[in-house]
């Protein structure tokens, strides 16, 4: 099964691009991801993002191989988790990766992140170093991060002259990041909004979205989609049900003008809604 899919790809600092929208499979049960994973792939889903701690790699792995999709038409990213259960060192670092590769049934990964800073550990920089390494053993075609600041995304730059292709960040119309954002636009990082929709906690019952919506004959979401790919953000949404996850794809023939980007951008009242990386240690 293959298909020409109308999703434009972003470029990467490293000569590689990525899908600018994929699909997400964040608290998505195993057992549910394959059907999930299945389903946006028959829409034209290229690109799959997932991680170790989200437990189901092993479900978005079986979804791949049963998909009938060329691996070259393939974008999959997954996340290294660095919780406290070890030291991370070099070999815990590729230890984790091959068993991401294997609960995946893959021979390599489009995108490694590191899930999150960990700050006050500071064992980061000795995971980056590690996921340098791989990158140059060519086990994995792009490297980046996940939820880092600017103090953690300039020490891992200045610690191995290796800038991340991509830090993926919470962003949404109610938390737009604009300061952290325009250092990715400086080093030439990929801004890759998590939660893109607000995971759900009312921003998509917003009235200014939804008088923006009822004017373009779009949902609230495709909306808040179309407001992130204007912005050049590469997003990854998440569903289980067959209509959104379709929905969610069908964001390339419509624009929003300077009024209504100018609307969302009046949203922003800095509403994190997970962890602040800063502090965040699990």
């Amino acid at each position: 099964m293959t298909s020409v899919s109308p999703v434009p790809n972003v470029p990467l600092n490293d000569g590689n691009t990525i899908p600018q929208v994929g699909f997400g499979v964040w608290q998505v049960p195993d057992d549910e991801t394959f059907t999930a994973v299945t389903s946006a792939l028959s829409i034209g889903y290229r690109s799959i993002d997932t991680a170790a701690i989200y437990g189901n790699e092993v479900g978005t792995g079986r979804a791949i191989a049963a998909s009938g999709v060329p691996r070259d038409e393939l974008f999959v990213t997954t996340k290294l988790w660095n919780g406290k259960t070890q030291p991370w060192t070099r070999d815990s670092v590729f230890f984790e990766f091959d068993a991401s590769l294997d609960r995946l049934g893959l021979d390599h990964l489009d995108l490694y992140l590191i899930h999150w800073p960990r700050a006050v550990r500071d064992d980061y920089r000795e995971i980056w170093r590690a996921l340098t390494e791989l990158k140059a053993d060519g086990r994995v075609t792009s490297i980046g991060v996940s939820n880092f600041q600017p103090a953690q995304v300039r020490t891992i730059i200045d610690d191995t002259g290796v800038t991340p292709v991509i830090n993926q960040i919470e962003v949404h119309p109610d938390f737009a990041q604009p300061e952290l954002r325009a250092l990715h636009q400086e080093l030439g990082i990929v801004t890759e909004a998590w939660s893109p929709l607000g995971q759900g906690r009312g921003l998509l019952d917003d009235p200014v979205l939804a008088r923006i919506a009822e004017k373009h004959q779009r949902s609230t979401a495709q909306v808040v989609l179309g407001w992130h790919l204007q912005l050049g953000n590469v997003v990854i949404p998440k569903s289980v049900t067959p209509h959104r996850i379709r929905q969610n794809f069908e964001v390339f023939d419509f624009e929003l003008d300077t009024d209504d980007l100018a609307a969302i951008e009046s949203l922003d009242v800095g509403n994190r809604l997970g962890p602040d990386p800063d502090t965040f240690d699990v």
